[in-house]
């Protein structure tokens, strides 16, 4: 995510706060951790499949909670990818 050095203790914020529910109440949420860069701020989420990698991104506590607020924070939107390991 681009967020600018000033806004990364917000974003860091978000990231503290909804760590847990993430790891207590999505379906196959083994790992969230966070990346503060100087180029940009990675949080990284580790699920048991990819399914519920993907099933994750539309649950209410991403759609209607992380988005919402993270989005003053964010410089542009942000980048979500899915990797699979063999």
């Amino acid at each position: 995510m681009k967020v600018t050095a000033n806004n990364r203790p917000g974003a860091g914020a978000v990231y503290t706060k909804y760590r847990q529910p993430f790891l207590s109440n999505i379906t196959g949420a083994k790992s969230k951790d966070l990346l503060l860069r100087n180029e940009d701020v990675q949080v990284l989420h580790g699920f048991d499949t990819k399914e519920n990698a993907e099933n994750y991104l539309g649950t209410a506590l991403f759609k209607n909670d992380v988005v919402t607020a993270l989005k003053p924070y964010l410089a542009a939107d942000p980048e979500i990818r899915i990797y699979e390991l063999a």
